[in-house]
């Protein structure tokens, strides 16, 4: 099991950037895949991006080429890099490991989140 904490978030106009990171409590070598998702105000929570282990990633459409997923093994973190900000991206983003939602239900290790907000 292993504890992740969310930074970065905070207040941003749309168009601008923000960097989100992910510290893990111990090595997220073997961890085969995290991610990335957010909630927004009366929505569901969706997924934003996922990577393996392998460095495979995966995009929701919405975000394709505005933000990019990577992680770093040496320093037990995971990033999001969110570029060309909109305000429909205003959320509360969680970072993930092993993850799954089936129903209600989460599966595998979950941060607190962090909010982000993107002013029009």
């Amino acid at each position: 099991q292993v504890q992740l904490v969310e930074s970065g978030g905070g207040l941003v106009q749309a168009g601008g950037s923000l960097r989100l990171s992910c510290a893990a409590s111990g090595s997220i070598f073997k961890i085969n895949a995290m991610g990335w998702y957010r909630q927004a105000p009366g929505k569901q929570r969706e997924l934003v991006a996922t990577i393996t282990s392998g460095g495979s990633t995966n995009y929701a459409d919405s975000v394709k080429g505005r933000f990019t997923i990577s992680r770093d093994n040496d320093k037990n973190t995971m990033y999001l890099q969110m570029n060309s900000l909109k305000p429909e991206d205003t959320a509360v983003y969680y970072c993930a490991a092993n993850p799954l939602i089936i129903g209600n239900i989460r599966f595998g290790s979950w941060g607190q989140g962090t909010q982000v907000t993107v002013s029009s």
